[in-house]
């Protein structure tokens, strides 16, 4: 099986590299950020994707991370300047509702939980924070976890209940989950051999593969307690296992990964300036899958790919941005 990609749009508005490109769950904003200290947001008009809005007073420095809340309401946004700013939308504007502080420097990602009652950071301080959220929109550190020996590149939250994920410039990926009144890490992955960059969970939440800069992609599976392929569980957590490794593909590190909800397909951001697309092979094992790449866009930008993002509502619709400075929209199509 082979796809076909194609270039839907290309948008230009910030002054320097793009660092994110994050859709709402509606799929129907666009937000990115960058070196540019702003945040902008593009929306459909008519035929033309334009620039809606953008949010200059919110950092002093790089802005690496934007990521929408589960309600799409809240948006939030990471920078080098060592905060989190939180953007709420109101009929159609935003504002920057409050700043949280406390990493010491440089923020590199946020995620929000699946229930909307946590919001995780992390940064070149080797920290991750939890925050949780009451019900009165009130801000309270939840946890400081500094599991990480170096810079935490990435967090990512389970989809569907609140076990935390996080990448590091350490090598490892670490999993925590809230212990009594404390979250702590409960496991350490170690299969990559250089800085896991990103992961990205599959729908069911029992999958997510990880990217790397050793050129790499890793498939990881879950197995539960007492499950029957006889794996074993530390006490009452599930163990988390390496299944299958996508090398040979890529020639530099890959920064972004990505898997799509509908059609399964995982998307990737190299260093090499190209988007490539992966697919599980019909006749793929459980516990030791294939995945072919059924396409590979190069020169898909002129430098190096640094976020992608499929649009939940549109799952043949992918957004990458670059340090060209462009943002695009590109459309896969089954080939005919």
């Amino acid at each position: 099986m082979a796809v076909n990609m194609e270039c839907l749009a290309t948008l230009k508005g910030h002054e320097d590299r793009v660092w994110c490109v994050a859709w709402n769950h509606s799929g129907t904003l666009l937000a990115t950020c960058g070196t540019d200290k702003v945040v902008c947001i593009w929306k459909l008009e008519g035929e033309r994707w334009i620039r809606s809005s953008v949010l200059s007073d919110g950092h002093s420095r790089t802005i690496r991370c934007v990521t929408w809340s589960p309600c799409d309401k809240l948006l939030t946004s990471t920078s080098f300047d060592g905060t989190t700013a939180v953007w709420d939308r109101k009929n159609g504007e935003f504002e920057c509702a409050l700043t949280l502080e406390g990493h010491e420097n440089e923020v590199k990602c946020a995620a929000w939980s699946p229930s909307g009652q946590f919001l995780a950071t992390c940064g070149r301080d080797k920290r991750v924070w939890i925050w949780s959220i009451d019900d009165d929109s009130d801000y309270e550190c939840s946890s400081v976890l500094s599991s990480h020996t170096q810079d935490v590149k990435s967090v990512t939250w389970h989809p569907h209940k609140d076990t935390l994920l996080s990448t590091s410039y350490d090598n490892t990926i670490r999993i925590y989950e809230e212990q009594e009144d404390d979250w702590e890490c409960i496991s350490v992955l170690e299969s990559h051999t250089s800085t896991v960059w990103a992961a990205a969970f599959d729908k069911t939440g029992q999958r997510f593969a990880s990217c790397s800069d050793d050129c790499s992609v890793k498939i990881w599976q879950e197995y539960l307690p007492q499950n029957k392929e006889g794996v074993i569980t530390p006490g009452n957590h599930s163990t988390w296992k390496c299944i299958c490794s996508l090398s040979g593909y890529h020639q530099r590190t890959i920064y972004d990964i990505k898997w799509n909800n509908v059609t399964g397909y995982i998307a990737t951001a190299c260093g090499d300036n190209s988007i490539r697309i992966f697919s599980e092979s019909a006749d793929s094992d459980d516990n030791a899958p294939s995945f072919q790449m059924i396409a590979q866009m190069k020169n898909a930008h002129n430098e190096d790919v640094n976020s992608i993002d499929w649009n939940p509502a549109k799952p043949d619709m992918l957004a990458s941005c670059s340090d060209d400075g462009d943002i695009k929209l590109w459309r896969l199509s089954s080939e005919v």
